[in-house]
């Protein structure tokens, strides 16, 4: 009962610095992100055991560029894409490696290229996707989003614990389940067919095909950090949300999708 408080009154306080940052200010929510990323980069460079302290030098200032320098640049549609291409083949290459059974020894370079992709790169581009434009701020599609993610990952529990039996991906996360995977993107087409209700950002079909994106990277996102916790032998990124773990635990679908969902958004002319 205590455990289960904790994790809730963690929760709520997570919950209420994400939406209150979101309904504050454009720089409040970039500077919550800024602070996850850095958390996040922090947390995932001790499971792959990188060293030196140059990709937090390398984070602020890919982050200074495509947060703040970027709109002043005649060249920021190409920048843009660059770094959406490099941070999207990284994921896929992190998703093809969850089929393989050898273990991966990376350099140190690998793993610094690695983490300011996956990690910095996937901060920086959850941060661009409430922009239309610089003072164009889509509060109800960044709060759609995390709503997709928070149903799928609680229906996907709730329906994996009462009807589970196959296992989606036994040796990376034996609890998972295809039923829960099922039930968590159903709920999650639920949650999108509301939003498209109370939201004028995007027509129900867009919605839709959003919501299918957002849920299966997510999930990928999730495999994907499990894998490499797995690999270092450790249960969670960190400590610093009492009953949760770390921070890499409550952002990874999140981290890993938007790269993805930016896209998405892209081809669907909504971001530049």
């Amino acid at each position: 009962m205590k455990e289960l408080l904790k994790r809730a009154l963690t929760g709520i306080i997570y919950v209420f610095l994400l939406l209150a940052a979101v309904f504050l200010s454009h720089d409040a929510f970039d500077f919550l992100f800024l602070i996850f990323g850095i958390i996040c980069i922090y947390e995932f460079k001790k499971i792959i055991r990188l060293s030196g302290f140059y990709i937090f030098v390398a984070f602020l200032l890919v982050w200074w560029l495509f947060i703040y320098l970027l709109g002043e640049l005649e060249q920021q549609p190409i920048l843009r894409n660059i770094l959406l291409i490099v941070c999207i083949t990284v994921n896929l290459i992190l998703a093809r490696q969850l089929f393989w059974k050898k273990r991966i020894i990376y350099s140190n370079a690998q793993k610094f290229i690695l983490t300011l992709s996956y990690i910095g790169g996937g901060c920086i581009f959850l941060t661009m996707i409430p922009y239309k434009e610089p003072d164009d701020f889509a509060e109800s599609l960044i709060i759609g989003i995390f709503i997709l993610i928070w149903v799928n990952d609680s229906f996907a529990y709730l329906v994996g614990r009462t009807f589970g039996k196959n296992k989606l991906f036994p040796s990376v996360s034996p609890k998972k389940t295809v039923e829960g995977f099922l039930g968590g993107l159903v709920f999650a087409l639920i949650a999108s067919y509301i939003l498209y209700l109370y939201s004028g950002e995007l027509n129900l079909i867009q919605w839709t095909i959003l919501t299918i994106v957002v849920v299966i990277t997510g999930s990928v996102g999730d495999l994907v950090e499990s894998k490499f916790k797995r690999l270092a032998g450790v249960k969670d990124s960190g400590a610093i949300l009492p009953g949760h773990g770390g921070m890499l635990d409550r952002l990874d679908s999140l981290i890993f999708a938007a790269p993805f969902a930016y896209l998405t958004l892209q081809i669907f002319h909504y971001v530049p």
